[in-house]
């Protein structure tokens, strides 16, 4: 490999250990081939992420938008001319090339992050759909050639990724409104008798509780349509992914188990439950 190209790799590696461990370590146990590739679509996303979100961010709207033009616009230059002196484009270039990586997906991956750059109020259900295909779809649908997935079910790994972005909106309402983002969306709101008060609350209203169960429901189903890709991605990979649905099927669980009290009690997944999700991912 070019020396300037192991330079590259190696940043994004250090960036997915610095600032994400855990995926790190999950990334670990992937087969060293395609560990640089994934370290590199991590450094692209990650980046993008932290002009939206991270604590260096521009300080408007307006701003933010016109960063992640010109981030978008650096991996465009850098697929033109198939390298990039950048160091994290250059990487991503490379491993698209190397993998046969669908990179295109991430035009679809940016329009959601210009979704964040502003305050976020989602109206229907389509629309949610429509930011979770880029804001996770697209990735899953990324890393499906990578992972060796074949590519009728290319759109059941972006079907997961839905499933991944919908158990965070679940788990996060309290963060999210915080940060004057509610992904819930207004219409369905509007007919359990939701308004944008109840989700500043200390303790969940019944009337958000029937909301998050239905949302709860439909997570379920995206992982049950996302069951066929993980049944035929390769076994080097297989028993990683269902290590990371059995994960986030246990907040899941644990909202269940708070009977969906999302902004009254902690939604995550305890350290002591974590063998067991190892344990449900190796019998899968």
């Amino acid at each position: 490999m070019d020396p300037s190209l192991d330079h590259s790799y190696e940043a994004c590696r250090r960036m997915q250990l610095r600032h994400d461990p855990t995926y790190y370590w999950a990334t670990r146990r992937l087969p060293a081939e395609i560990r640089p590739a994934t370290h590199a679509l991590y450094g692209y996303v990650r980046t993008a992420d932290d002009i939206v979100d991270g604590p260096h961010r521009p300080p408007s709207s307006a701003a933010r938008r016109a960063a992640l033009d010109a981030w978008e616009g650096e991996l465009e230059r850098g697929l033109a001319a198939g390298r990039s002196p950048q160091p994290i484009v250059g990487a991503l270039v490379d491993a698209g090339r190397r993998h046969r990586l669908p990179l295109a997906e991430l035009r679809i991956y940016m329009r959601s992050m210009r979704i964040d750059c502003a305050p976020v109020r989602i109206e229907t259900w389509p629309e949610l759909e429509a930011y979770m295909d880029g804001s996770a779809g697209s990735v899953g649908r990324i890393m499906a050639p990578l992972l060796g997935v074949p590519e009728r079910h290319h759109a059941g790994m972006g079907r997961l990724g839905h499933a991944f972005q919908l158990t965070n909106f679940i788990r996060d309402v309290r963060e999210d409104t915080a940060l004057d983002r509610v992904y819930l969306p207004a219409e369905e709101r509007a007919r359990f008798g939701v308004g944008e008060e109840d989700l500043r609350r200390r303790s969940t209203s019944p009337e958000l509780k029937a909301l998050l169960a239905l949302e709860v429901r439909r997570a379920r189903s995206m992982f049950a349509e996302a069951e066929p890709a993980l049944a035929a991605a390769p076994g080097s990979v297989r028993s990683g992914m269902r290590l990371a649905v059995a994960v986030y099927q246990r907040v899941l669980d644990r909202v269940e188990r708070i009977d969906f009290d999302v902004l009254g009690r902690a939604t995550g997944v305890r350290p002591w439950q974590l063998p067991g999700a190892v344990i449900g991912a190796l019998r899968g």
